[in-house]
């Protein structure tokens, strides 16, 4: 019994370190908790990050994706959103293979804990009642000893007074005997449960205490082996996205290895080239020489327009260099644009409208075969039904193709170095012009290129007949041959591009091919030529690289 308080007392320190051993578990859950919730918060910021500099869905994000530099920087945001990815793979492992597992298990632990400790008390309280058991029948034993030796000291007493008479003392001695009995009987009871008191706090001693000691010991094992797991489960979480992390680390430096400075610098140069041809040189023009010259007889400049071009300086650039006023989009055919520059964005307008009708005759089969299978299986659905969406898809289509049959012929064009505009239009501007004695000499140099694209404004009262006319015809060049003897020759010219003369009065003329000139642009952007004795025609004087003779007008080229 001496060790009875001091089990006690080890129960009450058992309880207290294994409930701070549980509170421990708790505070590493909490722990592991936070971190996953950091892991998710930083990913998300990652993400967010990724999401903003990601190009927006516009026509600045096709420009965009032609640099190698755009491009590198747009792959390292992909692999940063991926290496986001993987930060939240690690916040959904912790919380899968540490945080749930952790609440499990302290929720188990803290029943079995106290299954475990119930155990201790009740077998603390066994023991205690067996002790008090075993006292009261010692304390018995003792009280019937004292009363049987009291009895026997008055039998003894009333058995040598020989006043007492016989059956007085028989009656003593009797009560003597009897006490003695009650004694005895005691005696054997507090003995038989000594006995049985002894053997099960031997029992309580050396077995049951130490049993449930080794199952908190157990349990208590088990809680700090399984704080070990975690810990190394913590770890391990980050090295299993470790893989993947430095592939998205590659990814990136592979995105950086990727750049191409002089990739990106001639890209630049093909974005942004014109397909212009250079001017040549300008000849010098010998005023001194008494002649007549006519208002036309430079295309760059005169006498007249020299004035008038000191007060505006967009007047004496050359076509190349005149800033294009068309801020907006332009018009459809891309006509305000130079020659190569229009010829990408007419191509990539065909190649978008050849997409949509593959796409549209994609939906067209997809529909006939489902409108053959209604036709050959009524029950699955009316064959009717599907005509309505034929017949717009059909529509759809043909408009498309018109679409594709229209920027095919301007492309055609710009291929083939052609003007866009019909030439009837144009010449009628020109031929018109001509007549008016507001146009300066170099209207038609200044204001079309030989893509037929006009790059400075028009004079105000040309834009204002070429409404008013806007069918009007090619001027009948025939008269002229007809009114006029063999004109002689003055000069030479070289062809710039292709010409090929479908209107009266005009000549077709390969590139690079060499004619005769037989009379100089008169303002109207013509340029009377002869290939043979028979064969002549007006050409535009911006196809042409013209070489006049010095002895006909002054050296002068037009270009």
């Amino acid at each position: 019994v001496i060790f009875s308080p001091i089990l006690q007392d080890q129960f009450d320190n058992l309880e207290k370190h294994t409930q701070w051993g549980i509170e421990y578990l708790e505070k590493y859950t909490k722990f592991v908790k936070e971190r996953s919730e950091i892991e998710l918060n930083y990913a998300k910021q990652i993400r967010n990050l990724s999401k903003k500099y990601q190009p927006k869905k516009n026509s600045r994000e096709e420009e965009e994706s032609k640099y190698t530099f755009c491009r590198a920087f747009l792959a390292t945001l992909n692999e940063l959103n991926d290496y986001a990815g993987q930060h939240e793979v690690i916040a959904e492992n912790l919380v899968s293979q540490i945080i749930t597992e952790l609440v499990r298990y302290t929720q188990d632990l803290k029943a079995e804990r106290k299954s475990h400790f119930h155990d201790g008390r009740k077998a603390q309280q066994h023991i205690e009642s067996s002790w008090k058991q075993l006292e009261s029948c010692k304390k018995k034993f003792e009280r019937d000893c004292k009363e049987a030796d009291r009895a026997n000291q008055y039998f003894e007493k009333l058995d040598a007074d020989i006043n007492v008479t016989k059956a007085d003392v028989e009656k003593a001695r009797q009560q003597a005997q009897m006490r003695q009995q009650m004694a005895a009987d005691s005696k054997n009871d507090y003995s038989s449960y000594l006995q049985k008191f002894n053997q099960e706090q031997n029992e309580h001693y050396f077995t049951n205490i130490p049993a449930i000691f080794q199952k908190l010991q157990d349990m208590e094992e088990k809680r700090i082996e399984k704080l070990g797991v975690c810990m190394k489960t913590f770890a391990e979480v980050d090295r299993q996205v470790l893989p993947i992390v430095g592939k998205c680390l590659d990814g990136m430096t592979k995105a950086a290895e990727s750049i191409e400075p002089k990739t990106d610098s001639k890209q630049v140069v093909e974005s942004y080239k014109s397909g212009f041809e250079p001017p040549g040189d300008v000849e010098f023009e010998d005023y001194g020489q008494a002649m007549k010259r006519t208002a036309s007889e430079t295309s760059l400049s005169n006498s007249k327009d020299g004035k008038e071009k000191s007060g505006s300086k967009s007047k004496g650039k050359l076509w190349p260099f005149i800033k294009n006023k068309n801020k907006g989009s332009g018009p459809e055919d891309f006509s305000h644009l130079p020659p190569e520059q229009r010829r990408k964005k007419l191509q990539g307008k065909l190649d978008d409208i050849n997409k949509d009708i593959q796409k549209e005759m994609d939906q067209r089969d997809a529909l006939t075969k489902m409108k053959d299978v209604y036709i050959k299986n009524p029950q699955m659905g009316d064959p009717a039904s599907v005509d309505p969406r034929l017949s717009e898809i059909g529509q759809n289509i043909e408009k498309l193709q018109f679409e594709a049959q229209k920027f095919e012929g301007w492309l055609a064009e710009v291929e083939e170095r052609m003007p866009s505009k019909s030439d009837t239009h144009r010449r009628s501007v020109l031929y018109e012009a001509q007549n008016s004695t507001t146009v300066g000499n170099n209207c038609a140099q200044d204001r079309e290129s030989p893509d037929g694209s006009y790059t400075e404004e028009q004079n105000s009262e040309t834009q204002v007949k070429a409404i008013v006319n806007p069918t009007s015809t090619t001027p009948d060049f025939d008269d002229e041959f007809d009114d006029e003897e063999s004109l002689p020759t003055i000069g030479t010219c070289k062809a710039l591009y292709p010409f090929e003369g479908h209107n009266e009065g005009t000549i077709a003329m390969a590139e690079g091919e060499l004619l005769y000139v037989i009379e100089e642009d008169k303002g109207d952007g013509w340029t009377r030529v002869r290939r043979n004795q028979d064969e002549e025609g007006y050409v535009p004087t911006s196809y042409v690289e013209v070489f006049l003779e010095t002895n006909a007008k002054g050296a002068m080229t037009y270009i």
